[in-house]
């Protein structure tokens, strides 16, 4: 005869025991939800990562491409400067290959300007004309100058031509000497650039204008005295410029008269 025992537990005691069935049953789930929030963070913080290095490498992306925009301007306005230089620098070569050409080709060339020049001073109208062919005859002397260089040379001549050619823009008064030895008498000197040469004496009682074709003075009327004393004041700055009515030394060759013109100051 088998008896039956039932144990009666105090209900706080089966209910701690119950607990603690659960709390054993659910460990491995708290430990999978644990594992998966730790998964998860993994997953974020390298999502992150991710973004932060998408953003820079964005950040790079952009400067590069300003940078790029930036130098293709710069490239595009260097351009035709460069090209400038290419053409200049081509233009150099072309000068140093003819360079021996030139070198000899110069003696005859400043030989050639002096004789010209000296001729035009001979031919041109009686100002300053010891100086001038003074300046010439120095010229011709330093051509056969062994200190002087080539270039030094040629630069005397070239200054020497430019002041000749300044001489065709002034309006000159002075006074000077006119006529040969005991002839000589002291009158005011004008000049109209190359235009027109004149004389007037002191006492305004007698005037002329050279003329060139025939290489002699040509005396003036009163009412050219008169002009003529008009020009010498404006050249001295005592009167305010205006137009002056007075015959040319030279024939005018475009409108081919030798007749009284009208030169402005």
């Amino acid at each position: 005869m088998v008896r039956t025992f039932r144990l009666q537990l105090p209900a706080g005691i089966a209910l701690g025991l119950l607990s603690l069935g659960l709390l054993q049953a659910q460990e491995p789930l708290v430990e999978e939800a644990s594992q998966a929030q730790r998964s998860q963070a993994e997953l974020q913080a390298r999502i992150d990562a991710a973004d932060d290095e998408t953003r820079e490498l964005l950040r790079e992306l952009r400067r590069v491409e300003a940078e790029t925009r930036r130098l293709e301007a710069r490239s595009d306005a260097l351009a035709p400067r460069l090209e400038r230089r290419g053409e200049r620098l081509d233009s150099r070569e072309a000068a140093l290959a003819t360079l021996a050409e030139t070198r000899e080709a110069l003696p005859q060339l400043e030989q050639a300007l002096v004789s010209r020049l000296r001729i035009w001073v001979e031919r041109d109208l009686p100002f300053l004309k010891e100086e001038r062919l003074a300046r010439a005859e120095g010229l011709e002397a330093g051509l056969d100058d062994p200190d002087a260089s080539a270039a030094e040379r040629l630069d005397r001549t070239l200054a020497a031509w430019r002041t000749e050619l300044d001489y065709g823009r002034e309006l000159d008064a002075w006074r000077g000497t006119l006529g040969e030895e005991e002839a000589r008498r002291e009158v005011d000197f004008l000049r109209l650039g190359r235009v027109g040469l004149y004389y007037l004496t002191p006492d305004g009682r007698e005037g002329g204008v050279w003329r060139a074709d025939e290489r002699r003075w040509q005396k003036l009327d009163e009412a050219g005295r008169a002009e003529l004393r008009l020009g010498l004041r404006i050249a001295r700055d005592q009167r305010a410029p205006e137009l002056l009515t007075l015959p040319v030394s030279r024939s005018l060759e475009r409108t081919d008269t030798t007749t009284d013109a009208e030169a402005s100051s």
